[in-house]
């Protein structure tokens, strides 16, 4: 059966090629076993196994053997390298970029994109994203959000544009603007421990494609 281009990147061979380059690209410094990836991006184990050996092949990444757990790392020395990350990281890698900079903040009990990438990330047809849109869910500092995004802007070359409610506002649903994200496509990257039944909620509204950690 053929499998139909993504939506974010028609370049790509599938969105599951996307989201495994996309975690493997967002660090080039750090190496991913299989599983991890996997979980990761919610990829079947030889779905990330036949990704990874082409990739492999290619060129683009580059593994090796740690005891018994093969560990997945971007060659940096690629002569492309610079070319396939941006394709990557401003088309699949906003979940793993937002995750990692927006996960020391103070009082953030969930973040979330929304918004034309979102809807595109799920399978959703349309004009390519302009932008990121991210909600942070929490009594959070606004300037040290608005500094997330500053980071995560200047990694995947794209706008980043966060919007913060409190978790008060969040289950309140006065606002029309919160019972529109209710409706539409929503991808969990973070959300704190310790509170079960908000956790299952998010993921239940995000479905089964979030990239949660």
């Amino acid at each position: 059966m053929k499998v139909p281009a993504p939506s974010l990147a028609p370049i790509l061979r599938s969105a599951a090629q996307g989201r495994i380059l996309a975690r493997v690209f967002a660090d080039r410094d750090a190496g991913y076993s299989l599983t991890e990836l996997a979980a990761l991006s919610q990829t079947s184990m030889p779905t990330v196994l036949r990704e990874v050996e082409r990739a492999e092949r290619a060129g683009i990444v580059t593994t090796m053997k740690v005891g018994p757990t093969r560990l997945v790392r971007a060659n940096a020395a690629h002569p492309l390298y610079d070319a396939v990350r941006r394709v990557i990281v401003a088309t699949y890698g906003p979940p793993a970029v937002i995750a990692d900079e927006f996960d020391d903040i103070s009082g953030a009990d969930a973040v979330l994109l929304f918004g034309s990438w979102a809807a595109r990330y799920v399978g959703e047809r349309g004009r390519a994203p302009n932008d990121i849109d991210v909600l942070v869910i929490g009594d959070v500092d606004r300037d040290a959000v608005d500094e997330a995004a500053e980071r995560a802007e200047r990694q995947i070359g794209l706008p980043v544009q966060a919007t913060v409610r409190t978790r008060a506002q969040w289950a309140a649903q006065r606002e029309s603007f919160v019972k529109e994200l209710r409706s539409r496509p929503l991808v969990l990257v973070l959300i704190a421990d310790g509170d079960s039944s908000f956790g299952s909620e998010l993921r239940e509204l995000a479905g089964t494609r979030d990239e949660v950690r």
